[in-house]
């Protein structure tokens, strides 16, 4: 039997935890919250490695997000930046803690990039389509996106308004509410219902599009079929915390993501991207060439 011990410091102690599981160390004894001399709490654990413990963690995010907001009075604009409410921030406040402490690195919308160089990078959106918490649209989310050296490792996207859950694990499929999605396979324009973030400045041809206001919620509308496709349009533009997570779940379905300038989409800062995500090759293709 082989033994692990990893050595965690933390504060005015160390944390020893011992695993028989290669690779599992986290996922072999119970989740402990602790308490050190001086400290109200402090959340303490090894980095999650496998991505059942890191899906784990962005579930518990979720729903301390969840729990926080449902006790939130003021849904107001927070005053410190054009766009952002008080409840962002409450949320971000929230979620920190709970990723710092599995010992992930966290480049969020609201705070930036926090703890950095760890191995794993959570990607968040606290609260994804605030504008519509804010006027009582019930379709706003809690995004996030584990990537390792590799890329996109773990998303969560919650409809924090109606319980429903996007899940995506690299090489494991996507699923709603733990039941597998696809997408719709859509392949010409004229038929296709398509999402947008931005509005369009010519005729692209679409049966029908939508413009909702959650670019995750929206990314996981392609993966499941309920939209053919989701794309920025007219000089509108998106940032990783808003797609990454959709992105993931859309690929682990078998839709298809790029990028309209033909950027790479997974960069880890905070720059602008033009992401485009359909339920087909032959579909994306066609819409490329008509929005680009």
């Amino acid at each position: 039997m082989s033994l692990i011990v990893d050595v965690k410091s933390v504060i005015d102690g160390v944390i020893f935890e011992v695993g028989n599981v290669s690779s599992n160390v986290y996922g072999s004894h119970s989740d402990t919250s602790l308490v050190w001399p001086g400290e109200d709490h402090i959340r303490a654990r090894v980095v999650a490695v496998d991505e059942e413990s890191v899906m784990e963690i962005l579930v518990e995010t979720a729903d301390s997000i969840r729990d926080a907001l449902d006790n939130q009075e003021e849904w107001g604009l927070a005053g410190t930046r054009p766009g952002q409410y008080t409840f962002d921030l409450v949320a971000d406040s929230v979620a920190l803690p709970i990723l710092h402490g599995a010992g992930f690195s966290v480049l969020s919308e609201e705070s930036g990039v926090t703890c950095p160089g760890r191995e794993l990078l959570a990607v968040l959106d606290p609260v994804d389509g605030s504008t519509n918490a804010h006027r009582g649209i019930p379709f706003w989310s809690t995004s996030i996106c584990v990537l390792d050296q590799s890329g996109p490792k773990v998303a969560l996207v919650a409809n924090q308004a109606t319980g429903v859950r996007y899940e995506a694990v690299r090489g494991g499929g996507a699923t709603r509410d733990l039941e597998p999605i696809e997408p719709s396979r859509c392949l010409s324009v004229p038929d296709a219902i398509v999402g947008i973030s931005g509005f369009p400045t010519t005729k692209v041809g679409w049966a029908q599009f939508r413009a909702q206001g959650a670019a995750s919620l929206e990314m996981c509308s392609v993966a499941d079929g309920v939209l053919d496709a989701y794309v920025v349009v007219g000089g509108s533009h998106l940032y990783e915390w808003d797609y990454l997570a959709g992105m993931l779940i859309c690929e682990e379905a078998g839709a298809f993501v790029s990028d309209l300038r033909g950027e790479r989409l997974v960069k880890r800062d905070s720059t602008p991207r033009w992401p485009i995500a359909a339920s087909s090759k032959e579909l994306m293709s066609s819409i490329v060439e008509q929005v680009a």
